[in-house]
């Protein structure tokens, strides 16, 4: 048992993390927020107002994936190493969903987490989450940048050339 300083400076730990995060799901009071919710390792809320584009962006994406059967999910939570994070979008196989079906928060990443990037993200931000993704289990991790009409595909040996999962990604942006 550590001194009470070191018991406040200590990370949560992973179900401790997700405890905190079904109270919030949970609470009325937080039921109207206009931003996704993730915890930090300290299990202090981060909010990311999206934008309308950042919405249609993700709409669309949720319309591409349709194509390999499987759940999209969004903004759903998944308890990693690194905090509690919820990815724009999630893919998840009938396989994985009958594993952990409606559990909140996820214990494992979804094969494909996607996080569609908003002018409040950073390059370290992003890279943080793409590790603790594909630490907590996904296969693979998409950062789609909106502005500059790309996505870059992330798989547990760094950066890839095209994907594994045969999704047509044209006309997921504004003017395609």
């Amino acid at each position: 048992m550590g001194t009470v300083q070191e018991l406040i400076d200590a990370p949560l730990t992973a179900e401790d993390l997700a405890v905190r995060y079904r109270d919030l799901c949970e609470n009325p009071l937080y039921s109207n927020l206009p931003a996704k919710i993730e915890l930090d390792l300290w299990g202090r809320m981060v909010m990311s107002p999206a934008s309308t584009y950042h919405g249609q962006v993700q709409a669309a994406l949720c319309q591409k994936l349709s194509v390999l059967g499987g759940v999209a999910l969004i903004e759903v939570g998944v308890v990693t190493a690194a905090g509690l994070f919820a990815p724009d979008i999630a893919w998840a196989s009938p396989d994985f969903m009958k594993r952990h079906g409606n559990e909140t928060p996820l214990p494992s990443a979804p094969e494909l987490c996607i996080e569609v990037v908003s002018p409040s993200n950073s390059t370290k931000e992003l890279g943080e989450k793409t590790d603790a993704y594909l630490a907590a289990g996904a296969h693979e991790v998409w950062i789609v940048y909106p502005q500059s009409k790309r996505v870059v595909f992330h798989g547990p040996h760094g950066e890839l050339q095209t994907s594994r999962f045969a999704v047509d990604l044209a006309g997921i942006f504004r003017g395609d």
